[in-house]
């Protein structure tokens, strides 16, 4: 039996895991990032978690040969070194070499959307598709492209950025700096400010009791639980929102033309009562309609664990994010 281990590195928590050659879990083990300690700390730290998850798994260094790292960063395909991450505020390091130090065996990068989306592909509900475009509805929009079993990276292989295409123009500004990108209003920061600006259009509105007619305290579920309550202010935000998820799908849709969408994230935990409306959305708006089929659009199907299981496979696939 061969092993694989993957780790995905977040803003939150450095999450380890041992798969075996069939994408069973053998064993997982999670800690907190502590982003503020800076570079060096966190990447010790994700060796040390690398080491007790493969000793709680009951295995050794040399069952491995070698480590995936999903990382919320763009790569430089010649360096192979992190170019940007916001939430651990890197700027171009050297995550392979200052890993090395630490655990001496190949490292295989890519940005943690494409090894979410990967994951899906390899062990989750995208298994049963030939190419799949991946949305995770969270914080931001992130995003991943397999087609073919090859995970998208763009013409110089650094990264796909789905968040950062543009979705309404002239529109808000994104924390990139740039107006109008689908993650200014796909985003559950989107939804929120949709859902506040509702509130305070609406005084009589449900999502006023919901969150305690306190602004702080709304969420990304507060307009739907008032809207499945029979809330019409509240469904309005619902069906805008759902909306933007349509369009990004119909608008991707045109060029890449995925077998199916699956959405995760934070958003996607609405189910059915997101994904219904933005299916027979995207069957009105999309290119040839009538003609052309449509993509699956499926709730992802892995939760966390579809960013650990993408990350361990990508020596499998031949990813070229390595230094030997």
């Amino acid at each position: 039996m061969k092993y694989y281990i993957g780790i995905d590195l977040g803003g939150t928590n450095i999450a380890t895991g041992v798969f075996n050659e069939n994408y069973n879990t053998v064993k997982l083990h999670s800690r907190p990032t502590l982003a503020s300690r800076g570079f060096g700390p966190i990447v010790a730290d994700m060796a040390d978690a690398a080491k007790t998850v493969i000793a709680e798994a009951g295995l050794t260094l040399d069952d491995f040969s070698s480590v995936g790292i999903g990382v919320p960063s763009g790569i430089d395909p010649k360096t192979h070194r992190v170019l940007y991450s916001n939430n651990l505020n890197w700027r171009d390091v050297p995550l392979i070499e200052e890993f090395n130090k630490y655990i001496d065996k190949p490292v295989y990068l890519a940005n943690d959307a494409d090894s979410a989306a990967f994951g899906e592909y390899l062990a989750g509900v995208g298994k049963e598709f030939g190419s799949i475009l991946m949305m995770t509805l969270g914080t931001g929009v992130g995003g991943g492209l397999i087609i073919d079993g090859n995970i998208f990276l763009g013409g110089d292989h650094s990264c796909f950025e789905l968040g950062h295409v543009t979705l309404v123009l002239d529109g808000v500004r994104c924390t990139c700096g740039r107006l109008g990108c689908i993650e200014a209003y796909a985003s559950i920061t989107g939804l929120i400010r949709e859902t506040i600006e509702a509130i305070a259009a609406s005084p009589g509105t449900l999502m006023r009791e919901i969150c305690g007619n306190d602004f702080r305290k709304v969420s990304g579920r507060t307009a739907f639980e008032a809207a499945k309550k029979g809330d019409e202010a509240a469904q309005a935000v619902v069906n805008k929102y759902a909306y933007y998820v349509a369009s990004t799908i119909s608008s991707l849709d045109a060029v890449f033309r995925p077998n199916a969408v699956l959405i995760g994230g934070g958003v996607s935990n609405e189910g059915e009562y997101l994904i219904d409306p933005v299916r027979r959305m995207v069957a009105e708006t999309i290119y040839g309609k009538g003609i052309l089929k449509s993509p699956e659009i499926l709730k992802a199907s892995l939760g966390n664990l579809a960013g650990i299981i993408g990350a361990a496979f990508l020596e499998a696939q031949g990813h070229e994010h390595t230094i030997d």
